[in-house]
């Protein structure tokens, strides 16, 4: 057990925490001051709190929702995604609720009616609200973690569902939003929260380079089989060797081809580099995966 909290730790990268930190306030500072005052509503684990946090007595508010509904989730896909990724997710939301916290109940403010910026304007709200804290969950996803623990559960739940990380996403919304007309007896609200999503949705595309796109990785090694086995190990789903031959030295080399997801990129580079240091690896975008589950 020691040795593998040891191991845990030297995995974690202290430069991402500084960022992690600033995604965590821009995150508050998009969801508290242009959406919660309007009662606009966010994407994901963020929205399903500030819903909870109206219908729920005072003392439950953003915050503790927050920490009560994201913090089990990504315990829940530590195994799966890892405990650097764990460790930064947790930290960026513990950040977002202590940011929210005193924005709405320490600092100076006025939130309680009106966007301090923005005021009533619901759309000036829903488009400002979805930029910031899409800025703030993009910055988080390139820290290696994730702010809502939806994306947890979308990447742990989506290949069961053969379905992409984006559409589960975005179906957890839909039925968000749904679920918000029917409390509050009014659509024009989730309507709005809509655009909220999409320009949420446009700005994370932006910082991380493709929200519901895998990326498919390219590498060229001398330690095929420990790579392999790693990424397998790590993973769970298989790679593709094939033969190859160096153009320039005419050695023979072993390339891997593999598929991942965006959370997934970071663990992979520093499994792939720790094995093979010379290693040469390319990662681009793509569309559309098909596949037989049954392989």
């Amino acid at each position: 057990m020691k040795k593998k909290l040891l191991r845990a730790v030297r995995t974690l990268r202290w430069r991402n925490f500084p960022l992690l930190f600033l995604a965590g306030c821009v995150n508050a500072f998009g969801v508290t001051v242009f959406l919660a005052p309007v009662k606009l509503y966010d994407s994901g684990i963020s929205g399903t709190s500030i819903l909870l946090s109206q219908v729920t007595p005072e003392q439950l508010n953003l915050s503790v929702f927050l920490l009560l509904l994201n913090i089990p989730l990504f315990l829940f896909g530590a195994k799966r995604l890892g405990a650097a990724f764990t460790v930064y997710s947790i930290f960026a939301v513990a950040v977002y609720s202590g940011a929210a916290w005193l924005i709405t109940d320490v600092l100076p403010i006025d939130v309680s009616m009106a966007s301090p910026l923005a005021g009533q304007d619901l759309l000036l709200c829903a488009l400002f609200g979805g930029i910031i804290s899409g800025a703030g969950s993009g910055l988080t996803i390139r820290s290696g973690g994730a702010i809502d623990g939806v994306d947890v559960l979308a990447v742990i739940f989506a290949k069961g569902l053969n379905v992409t990380v984006g559409t589960f996403v975005m179906a957890y919304n839909v039925l968000l939003y749904i679920v918000c007309g029917c409390v509050i007896h009014s659509w024009i609200l989730p309507l709005y929260s809509i655009v909220t999503y999409a320009a949420g949705l446009k700005t994370v595309d932006f910082i991380v380079e493709g929200f519901d796109r895998s990326k498919e990785v390219i590498i060229v090694t001398d330690k095929p089989e420990q790579i392999s086995d790693a990424l397998i190990g790590a993973f769970g789903c298989g790679t593709t060797k094939i033969a190859a031959v160096g153009g320039y030295s005419n050695a023979e080399k072993t390339v891997i081809y593999f598929v991942v997801n965006r959370f997934q990129i970071a663990r992979m580079r520093n499994i792939v580099r720790q094995i093979d240091p010379k290693v040469f690896m390319t990662i681009s975008d793509v569309a559309d995966v098909f596949k037989n589950n049954d392989r």
